[in-house]
């Protein structure tokens, strides 16, 4: 049994009207969900309307957001406050310590992975500061993937499409959606968890373009359901949650106080979806399914 977590900034439950790109965008499912509104939701699959506020007044953030879906520790609550962008030190040593890769390695779940690309210059002048899946990933001392990895079918970018590395001059070819889902579901089967991060949907969110919020959110739905299609669900299961909203409402450049979707299919819906009510939940849901999963085998 494997698991992928699917994580998309910014993506959370807003309302329908003209300020929601998701309202009347065809073929947006399984992304269109709705503010009190229950969707059918595709494959069989299930929805869990999530607290991203974590009990902190203020604004959900990315870095402290992400930093709590892949620790289980609830990072603003412990802190005090929400934190933007990338992690603090703060937030590094809670990753350190509750790294979601960690928790598995030490559970002897293995072999786990994080299917996106970096590129040869994130590694020769590596930033001072670095994403929460980036430190995850450091904290359980995992390897990376290139750029030679993307071209060999064995590695997905941020930017599925491969036009970001494009427009670089990077030695790739494009990726169709429907592409970039074959080659995740392919990753996937190897791994008994899988993490991918999308985070081009906090983006443009930010600056609240609508036409490209449409295109982004269609080309995203693409590939999660042909990802969807490429997977044994009856032995693999897909949960794709969020850190907080911001493309469901372009009315403003901020993030929403919404609750974010967590989606779920495959063989653990039932058991995670009884089991997430809050960003703080993720890790310990997903860690517990594998874990029992290992001692029955």
């Amino acid at each position: 049994m494997s698991i992928i977590l699917f994580f998309i900034d910014g993506l959370g439950i807003g309302e329908r009207g003209a300020q929601n790109p998701l309202d009347g965008l065809s073929g947006a499912e399984p992304l269109a969900v709705f503010r009190d509104e229950e969707p059918e939701v595709i494959y069989d699959g299930a929805l869990v309307r999530t607290d991203a506020r974590l009990g902190v007044e203020g604004r959900p953030q990315s870095a402290s957001g992400q930093t709590t879906i892949l620790t289980g520790v609830n990072a603003p609550a412990l802190l005090g406050y929400h934190k933007q962008g990338f992690p603090n030190e703060a937030m590094r040593e809670i990753i350190r310590e509750h790294s979601i890769f960690l928790q598995l390695k030490r559970a002897r779940v293995e072999p786990v992975t994080f299917a996106n690309a970096y590129t040869r210059l994130f590694f020769e002048t590596r930033p001072r500061w670095v994403s929460a899946t980036t430190a995850a990933v450091e904290a359980a001392s995992m390897s990376f993937r290139g750029l030679d990895d993307l071209r060999a079918g064995r590695a997905v970018f941020q930017d599925y499409t491969n036009q970001m590395l494009l427009e670089r001059g990077e030695e790739v070819e494009p990726r169709s959606p429907e592409e970039a889902g074959e080659v995740l579901a392919a990753i996937a089967r190897e791994h008994r968890f899988t993490l991918y991060e999308y985070f081009i949907t906090d983006k443009v969110g930010h600056a609240q373009d609508f036409e490209q919020a449409r295109e982004v959110l269609s080309n995203l739905a693409r590939f999660i359901r042909t990802l969807l299609s490429r997977l044994d669900l009856s032995s693999t299961t897909l949960l794709l949650t969020s850190d907080h909203g911001n493309i469901e409402d372009l009315s403003a450049r901020n993030h929403t106080l919404n609750q974010v979707p967590t989606l779920i299919w495959g063989e653990q819906r039932d058991a995670l979806s009884a089991r997430i009510k809050s960003l703080a939940d993720i890790t310990p849901a997903i860690v517990e399914a594998l874990t029992k999963k290992a001692a029955a085998h």
